[in-house]
């Protein structure tokens, strides 16, 4: 089965066509571009550029796989957003994952891994992983110091992501390399269970732990002095 991976939680806009077989997951075609202020505009022509890469088209696709986030929330929508209407369109299932775990899961080499995204305001995105790669904290939001702390109650020696890369320092803990952001075969093997079973579709919601920056106004405010 073709399947499309799409991840906007982070400054990598990611788009990659896996095939899902009973034998595990191949990963066919993947873009990915670092550029934290053009999720909408890279997303789309990144999703046509896969499909073409295999000389695919829309029609083909069994079902796709978003990553979740936690993320911002102007780039974390748009590959929600993308998924969900293609989905609708196509008339195939969508299936989310928490986009961290296609970073701590990778990672995971029979230790404790702490998996951390940039949330901006010197915070980070982070959750635990164990050494299986199963999520054993989060997602949450907070100080990098904060997150070290609570990782090393849970015996945790290593980090990765770009997040712990950006604040290294703070965190105190050895860097893993890779992976710095989400893995798009790892969200498909992720979600592949779901996938072979044609489990119904899930509405795509996104994780932002924060609210938005902008909100509406709770009272009209005198215009007058």
């Amino acid at each position: 089965m073709l399947v499309l991976v799409v991840d906007s939680s982070t400054p990598a806009v990611t788009a990659a066509l896996v095939e899902v077989s009973a034998g595990g997951v191949t990963l066919r075609a993947q873009r990915c571009t670092v550029d934290a202020r053009a999720h909408g505009e890279l997303l789309a022509p990144q999703v046509d550029a896969v499909l073409a890469d295999v000389d695919a088209r829309p029609g083909d696709l069994a079902a796709i796989v978003a990553g979740l986030g936690p993320g911002p929330f102007t780039g974390l929508r748009v590959g929600l957003v993308t998924a969900a209407t293609m989905g609708q369109v196509l008339g195939i299932p969508t299936y989310g994952v928490c986009s961290l775990d296609a970073i701590g899961h990778p990672a995971a080499a029979g230790e404790p891994v702490l998996a951390a995204s940039d949330a901006r305001r010197k915070e980070i995105y982070w959750a635990v992983y164990d050494g299986a790669g199963q999520r054993l904290a989060g997602p949450e939001v907070s100080a990098p110091a904060v997150a070290a702390e609570q990782a090393r109650g849970l015996a945790v020696t290593v980090a990765v992501g770009d997040g712990a890369h950006r604040y290294a320092d703070a965190l105190g803990l050895p860097l893993r390399a890779e992976p710095r952001y989400p893995d798009p075969a790892s969200l498909a093997a992720l979600a592949a269970e779901r996938v072979r079973a044609g489990a119904p579709g899930e509405r795509l919601t996104p994780l932002y732990l924060r609210r938005p920056d902008a909100v509406a106004a709770t009272a009209r405010k005198p215009v007058l002095p």
